[in-house]
Protein backbone atom coordinates (compact mmCIF):
# COMPACT_ATOMS: atom_id res chain seq x y z
CA UNK A 1 0.00 0.00 0.00
CA UNK A 2 3.15 1.77 0.93
CA UNK A 3 4.08 1.79 -2.91
CA UNK A 4 0.77 2.22 -4.27
CA UNK A 5 0.29 5.66 -2.07
CA UNK A 6 3.78 6.58 -3.30
CA UNK A 7 3.07 6.21 -6.79
CA UNK A 8 -0.31 7.97 -6.59
CA UNK A 9 1.85 10.88 -4.40
CA UNK A 10 3.98 11.28 -7.37
CA UNK A 11 1.79 11.05 -10.02
CA UNK A 12 -0.12 13.84 -8.05
CA UNK A 13 2.65 16.11 -7.06
CA UNK A 14 3.60 15.56 -10.92
CA UNK A 15 0.30 17.12 -11.67
CA UNK A 16 0.65 19.68 -9.52
CA UNK A 17 3.69 20.70 -10.59
CA UNK A 18 2.63 20.74 -14.18
CA UNK A 19 -0.52 22.80 -13.13
CA UNK A 20 1.82 25.24 -11.40
CA UNK A 21 4.03 25.15 -14.46
CA UNK A 22 1.10 25.99 -16.43
CA UNK A 23 0.40 28.81 -14.38
CA UNK A 24 3.50 30.74 -14.42
CA UNK A 25 3.87 30.28 -18.21
CA UNK A 26 0.34 31.85 -18.53
CA UNK A 27 1.05 34.78 -16.29
CA UNK A 28 4.58 35.30 -18.12
CA UNK A 29 3.19 35.54 -21.36
CA UNK A 30 0.53 37.85 -19.34
CA UNK A 31 3.37 39.87 -18.16
CA UNK A 32 5.06 40.27 -21.23
CA UNK A 33 1.93 40.55 -23.36
CA UNK A 34 0.98 43.66 -20.70
CA UNK A 35 4.29 45.05 -21.63
CA UNK A 36 3.98 45.35 -25.15
CA UNK A 37 0.44 46.42 -25.27
CA UNK A 38 1.94 49.62 -24.45
CA UNK A 39 1.66 52.11 -27.55
CA UNK A 40 5.11 52.43 -29.27
CA UNK A 41 5.60 55.69 -30.97
CA UNK A 42 7.74 56.01 -33.74
CA UNK A 43 9.36 59.87 -34.68
CA UNK A 44 12.54 61.55 -34.07
CA UNK A 45 13.13 62.68 -30.76
CA UNK A 46 11.68 66.05 -30.75
CA UNK A 47 8.23 67.43 -30.80
CA UNK A 48 6.86 67.80 -34.21
CA UNK A 49 4.13 66.41 -34.95
CA UNK A 50 4.12 63.21 -32.72
CA UNK A 51 4.15 65.69 -29.44
CA UNK A 52 0.10 66.43 -29.46
CA UNK A 53 0.11 62.33 -29.43
CA UNK A 54 2.05 62.24 -26.39
CA UNK A 55 0.28 64.55 -24.75
CA UNK A 56 -2.90 63.19 -24.85
CA UNK A 57 -1.73 59.44 -24.09
CA UNK A 58 -0.25 61.08 -20.94
CA UNK A 59 -3.38 63.19 -19.83
CA UNK A 60 -4.95 59.83 -20.31
CA UNK A 61 -2.56 58.77 -18.16
CA UNK A 62 -1.66 55.83 -20.72
CA UNK A 63 1.88 54.77 -20.57
CA UNK A 64 4.06 54.41 -23.80
CA UNK A 65 7.58 54.01 -25.70
CA UNK A 66 9.44 55.42 -28.12
CA UNK A 67 11.45 54.45 -31.30
CA UNK A 68 13.60 57.36 -32.62
CA UNK A 69 14.70 57.57 -35.95
CA UNK A 70 18.38 58.90 -35.85
CA UNK A 71 18.80 58.78 -39.33
CA UNK A 72 17.40 58.86 -43.19
CA UNK A 73 17.56 55.16 -42.99
CA UNK A 74 15.62 54.69 -40.57
CA UNK A 75 12.52 56.21 -42.16
CA UNK A 76 13.46 54.27 -44.81
CA UNK A 77 13.00 50.97 -43.20
CA UNK A 78 9.47 51.91 -41.75
CA UNK A 79 8.96 52.43 -45.37
CA UNK A 80 10.35 49.59 -46.81
CA UNK A 81 9.04 47.22 -44.33
CA UNK A 82 5.11 48.48 -45.02
CA UNK A 83 5.07 50.05 -41.79
CA UNK A 84 3.86 53.57 -43.22
CA UNK A 85 0.77 53.66 -45.10
CA UNK A 86 1.63 56.60 -46.80
CA UNK A 87 5.31 56.60 -46.04
CA UNK A 88 4.84 59.57 -43.58
CA UNK A 89 5.59 59.28 -39.67
CA UNK A 90 4.27 59.75 -37.00
CA UNK A 91 3.68 56.32 -36.42
CA UNK A 92 1.72 54.92 -33.69
CA UNK A 93 1.67 51.02 -33.30
CA UNK A 94 -1.37 50.41 -30.92
CA UNK A 95 -4.06 47.86 -30.34
CA UNK A 96 -2.69 45.91 -32.90
CA UNK A 97 -2.79 48.18 -35.09
CA UNK A 98 -0.01 50.54 -37.23
CA UNK A 99 -1.67 53.78 -37.00
CA UNK A 100 -0.49 57.49 -39.25
CA UNK A 101 -1.89 60.45 -39.99
CA UNK A 102 -1.84 62.87 -36.38
CA UNK A 103 -5.40 63.66 -36.37
CA UNK A 104 -6.40 59.80 -36.88
CA UNK A 105 -4.48 58.89 -34.13
CA UNK A 106 -5.32 61.49 -31.60
CA UNK A 107 -9.17 61.03 -32.89
CA UNK A 108 -8.43 57.22 -31.95
CA UNK A 109 -6.52 57.76 -28.59
CA UNK A 110 -9.33 60.50 -27.61
CA UNK A 111 -12.27 58.33 -28.33
CA UNK A 112 -10.59 54.92 -26.48
CA UNK A 113 -9.65 56.68 -23.30
CA UNK A 114 -13.12 59.18 -23.28
CA UNK A 115 -11.38 62.42 -24.56
CA UNK A 116 -13.62 63.18 -26.86
CA UNK A 117 -17.00 64.44 -25.43
CA UNK A 118 -19.80 62.30 -24.55
CA UNK A 119 -22.22 63.21 -27.58
CA UNK A 120 -21.89 63.91 -30.94
CA UNK A 121 -22.52 67.26 -30.99
CA UNK A 122 -19.95 67.75 -28.00
CA UNK A 123 -17.48 65.61 -30.38
CA UNK A 124 -18.02 68.34 -33.32
CA UNK A 125 -17.38 71.22 -30.84
CA UNK A 126 -14.29 69.44 -30.01
CA UNK A 127 -13.55 68.72 -33.81
CA UNK A 128 -13.91 72.23 -34.31
CA UNK A 129 -11.79 73.72 -31.39
CA UNK A 130 -8.58 71.42 -32.54
CA UNK A 131 -8.65 72.44 -35.96
CA UNK A 132 -8.37 76.18 -34.85
CA UNK A 133 -5.41 74.82 -32.29
CA UNK A 134 -3.89 72.78 -35.13
CA UNK A 135 -3.39 75.60 -37.40
CA UNK A 136 -2.03 77.93 -34.90
CA UNK A 137 0.35 74.87 -33.89
CA UNK A 138 1.99 74.72 -37.48
CA UNK A 139 2.84 78.41 -37.34
CA UNK A 140 4.18 77.28 -33.84
CA UNK A 141 5.74 74.13 -35.03
CA UNK A 142 7.01 76.20 -38.24
CA UNK A 143 8.99 78.96 -36.13
CA UNK A 144 12.54 77.00 -34.65
CA UNK A 145 12.72 75.80 -37.87
CA UNK A 146 12.92 78.72 -40.42
CA UNK A 147 16.19 80.21 -42.11
CA UNK A 148 17.31 83.83 -39.70
CA UNK A 149 15.95 85.96 -42.51
CA UNK A 150 12.52 84.76 -42.36
CA UNK A 151 12.22 84.63 -38.28
CA UNK A 152 11.53 88.08 -37.43
CA UNK A 153 8.15 88.48 -40.05
CA UNK A 154 7.05 84.65 -39.34
CA UNK A 155 7.07 85.89 -35.50
CA UNK A 156 4.93 88.81 -35.58
CA UNK A 157 2.54 86.81 -37.95
CA UNK A 158 2.22 83.94 -35.77
CA UNK A 159 1.93 86.31 -32.29
CA UNK A 160 -0.75 88.24 -33.97
CA UNK A 161 -2.47 85.55 -35.02
CA UNK A 162 -2.46 84.02 -31.45
CA UNK A 163 -3.50 87.11 -29.58
CA UNK A 164 -6.01 88.24 -32.12
CA UNK A 165 -7.39 85.39 -34.06
CA UNK A 166 -7.06 81.94 -31.71
CA UNK A 167 -7.10 82.61 -28.20
CA UNK A 168 -9.54 85.53 -28.20
CA UNK A 169 -11.74 82.51 -29.45
CA UNK A 170 -10.90 80.26 -26.72
CA UNK A 171 -11.25 83.26 -23.92
CA UNK A 172 -14.66 83.66 -25.03
CA UNK A 173 -15.57 80.21 -25.42
CA UNK A 174 -14.65 79.38 -21.89
CA UNK A 175 -16.13 82.48 -20.41
CA UNK A 176 -19.55 81.93 -22.23
CA UNK A 177 -19.70 78.43 -21.15
CA UNK A 178 -18.37 79.06 -17.78
CA UNK A 179 -17.42 75.66 -16.83
CA UNK A 180 -13.78 74.73 -16.18
CA UNK A 181 -13.49 72.62 -19.50
CA UNK A 182 -14.32 74.04 -23.30
CA UNK A 183 -16.61 71.36 -23.81
CA UNK A 184 -19.38 69.99 -21.62
CA UNK A 185 -18.03 69.35 -17.97
CA UNK A 186 -15.03 66.87 -18.15
CA UNK A 187 -11.60 67.21 -19.76
CA UNK A 188 -11.22 66.17 -23.54
CA UNK A 189 -8.76 66.55 -26.44
CA UNK A 190 -9.63 69.99 -26.70
CA UNK A 191 -8.67 71.02 -23.22
CA UNK A 192 -5.50 68.89 -23.58
CA UNK A 193 -4.54 70.65 -26.89
CA UNK A 194 -5.23 74.28 -25.67
CA UNK A 195 -2.69 73.88 -22.72
CA UNK A 196 -0.25 72.36 -24.96
CA UNK A 197 -0.18 75.26 -27.51
CA UNK A 198 -0.46 77.83 -24.87
CA UNK A 199 2.64 76.36 -23.60
CA UNK A 200 4.31 76.97 -26.78
CA UNK A 201 3.19 80.06 -27.03
CA UNK A 202 4.65 81.14 -24.00
CA UNK A 203 7.80 80.03 -25.37
CA UNK A 204 8.08 82.60 -27.41
CA UNK A 205 6.65 85.67 -26.12
CA UNK A 206 6.07 84.54 -22.01
CA UNK A 207 2.89 87.17 -21.47
CA UNK A 208 0.99 86.26 -24.66
CA UNK A 209 -1.53 85.59 -22.23
CA UNK A 210 -1.39 89.24 -20.80
CA UNK A 211 -4.78 90.10 -21.96
CA UNK A 212 -6.33 86.43 -21.55
CA UNK A 213 -7.93 86.08 -17.54
CA UNK A 214 -9.87 82.96 -18.24
CA UNK A 215 -7.30 81.60 -20.31
CA UNK A 216 -4.66 82.28 -17.20
CA UNK A 217 -7.41 80.43 -15.60
CA UNK A 218 -7.58 77.56 -17.41
CA UNK A 219 -4.07 77.29 -17.51
CA UNK A 220 -3.10 76.98 -14.09
CA UNK A 221 -6.11 74.53 -13.33
CA UNK A 222 -5.40 72.26 -16.47
CA UNK A 223 -2.10 72.32 -15.63
CA UNK A 224 -2.70 70.56 -12.10
CA UNK A 225 -4.82 67.79 -13.59
CA UNK A 226 -2.73 64.79 -12.01
CA UNK A 227 -1.81 63.25 -15.22
CA UNK A 228 -0.85 65.90 -17.16
CA UNK A 229 0.75 67.67 -13.83
CA UNK A 230 3.11 64.76 -14.33
CA UNK A 231 3.58 64.92 -18.08
CA UNK A 232 4.87 68.35 -17.18
CA UNK A 233 7.62 67.80 -14.45
CA UNK A 234 11.01 67.53 -15.50
CA UNK A 235 12.10 63.98 -16.74
CA UNK A 236 8.53 63.43 -18.52
CA UNK A 237 8.37 62.52 -22.55
CA UNK A 238 7.47 66.09 -22.62
CA UNK A 239 9.73 67.52 -25.41
CA UNK A 240 11.66 70.83 -25.42
CA UNK A 241 11.68 72.99 -27.95
CA UNK A 242 13.61 72.65 -30.53
CA UNK A 243 17.41 73.71 -30.35
CA UNK A 244 18.95 75.38 -33.32
CA UNK A 245 21.91 73.16 -33.91
CA UNK A 246 19.77 70.23 -33.70
CA UNK A 247 17.28 72.02 -37.01
CA UNK A 248 19.96 70.39 -39.38
CA UNK A 249 19.82 66.79 -38.47
CA UNK A 250 15.52 67.11 -38.33
CA UNK A 251 15.85 68.79 -42.13
CA UNK A 252 18.18 65.76 -43.30
CA UNK A 253 16.24 63.35 -41.38
CA UNK A 254 12.98 64.48 -43.89
CA UNK A 255 14.01 66.27 -46.62
CA UNK A 256 17.77 65.28 -47.64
Amino acid sequence: MRIIFSSQATKYASRKDMKETACYTILANQARGKMSSKPRLHYFDGRGRMEPIRWLLAAAGVEFEESYMEKKEDLTKLRKDGSLLFQQVPMVEMDGMKLVQTRAIANYISTKYNLYGKDLKERALIDMYVEGMFDLNELLLKHGYLPADQKEQHFANMIDKAENRYFPVFEKVLKDHGRDFLVGNQLSRADVQLLEIILMAEEWKPDVLAKFPVLQSFKARISNYPTIKKFLQPGSQRKPLVREEEVPKVMNLFYS
